[in-house]
């Protein structure tokens, strides 16, 4: 019975210092961000992710190679609000969901496909679950045998899964300093002070590793890689009905980011925003009324009946671009762990004349229901 009693004791102690842990991370302008500890998880924000997306092409081409695969790793973090107050090891405080997914444009006359997995498990904020941590000091994330890792020598990532029908070993190095979105790395998301997050992105990641698909031998693969990290309490204003987001690493070395929230229908967005930093490392961040989003070709999923935009025309302040999916078929059914059905792709970037000058990822969410966070 003392060692029974002694154990809980210790869990509360632990509970405590996670509760303390936690009301360090409020969202709020003018909170100086400091790293390595800000790559890590923050648990007392509501929710928090670490999106990884690329395009990958056959290692030994050249570095401007047309693309032949795009991958998109995403670990998600939420706060549920739940059993704040319960010892055991098991109470689901916090739920942490991994997405993965690889789309093969396919060999010249072979038709592409996308293909993707998901994970989730409870976390305790403390590390105490063998199958899901998050580390508090640095990004170092793990879900059912997937990780993620910075390494602090060098700022690089690693990345590994094994997934039923692909698998990735990649390493990313950083090419450029970290970007710091919106006001150093506060990111304004609708009318109000308190629909904001702390964000910020690594573009420009150069990438190697090995690429599995379908029980074939890996091949070694090359590319570029975006990286982003966001945390929350209150994301979505009343009102917002999903998002619209782009990611492209300009061939220049330049990185362009747009986004905007939805409303209902034809209403106007509730919230726009992003940023352009060219290659000489001038940064200009967007503002709610810089942003415009012109759909152009559309695409309705079998699956889903949802009809997606996958030719944007967006209009911002570093000049007008076309943006058009490589594949229209790269919907993800995420409701086996986020509860969610999104639109997220590799897409090419043209400027005002047609010329492709870059490739990123495309994130449309809220086409098949009202997204809920």
């Amino acid at each position: 019975m003392q060692r029974r009693d002694g154990l809980a004791l210790l869990l509360v102690a632990l509970s405590a210092r996670a509760g303390s842990a936690e009301r360090d991370d409020a969202i709020h302008r003018g909170r100086h961000l400091r790293f390595p500890a800000d790559h890590g998880a923050h648990p007392g924000a509501r929710i928090e992710w670490w999106y990884l997306t690329g395009h990958l092409h056959a290692a030994g081409l050249p570095v401007d190679a047309p693309p032949r695969w795009g991958f998109q790793i995403t670990y998600f973090r939420s706060r549920t609000g739940l059993a704040q107050t319960l010892p055991g090891r098991f109470a689901p405080r916090q739920l942490l969901f991994a997405h993965a997914a690889v789309t093969d444009l396919g060999a010249p006359g072979q038709p592409g496909r996308h293909v993707h997995d998901q994970r989730i498990a409870r976390w305790n904020g403390l590390d105490l679950t063998p199958r899901a941590h998050a580390a508090l000091g640095d990004t170092d994330l793990s879900l059912g045998g997937w990780t993620l890792r910075r390494q602090p020598a060098d700022g690089g990532y690693a990345a590994w899964l094994a997934a039923d029908a692909f698998a990735l070993d990649l390493q990313m190095q950083p090419t450029q300093p970290l970007l710091l979105q919106g006001e150093q790395g506060f990111s304004q998301k609708g009318p109000q002070p308190e629909h904001a997050s702390h964000y910020l992105s690594q573009p420009q990641l150069a990438v190697s590793g090995r690429l599995g698909q379908g029980g074939v031998a890996p091949v070694a693969v090359q590319g570029r890689a975006w990286l982003d990290h966001e945390w929350s309490d209150s994301l979505m204003a009343p009102g917002t009905v999903g998002w619209d987001w782009v990611g492209v690493n300009l061939f220049d070395g330049s990185a362009l980011t747009v986004f905007r929230l939805r409303g209902q229908g034809d209403a106007p967005p509730v919230w726009a925003g992003g940023s352009f930093r060219d290659a000489q490392g001038r940064t200009t961040i967007f503002g709610p009324t810089d942003v415009r989003f012109e759909p152009g070709r559309r695409w309705t999923s079998p699956a889903t009946s949802a009809t997606y935009p996958v030719q944007w025309t967006l209009q911002t302040p570093a000049g007008p671009f076309t943006l058009n999916a490589l594949l229209d078929a790269q919907e993800l059914d995420s409701r086996a762990s986020t509860g969610t059905v999104y639109w997220e792709g590799l897409s090419a970037l043209a400027d005002a004349t047609g010329r492709q000058i870059g490739l990123g990822y495309l994130e449309m969410t809220g086409y098949a229901g009202r997204l809920a966070l």
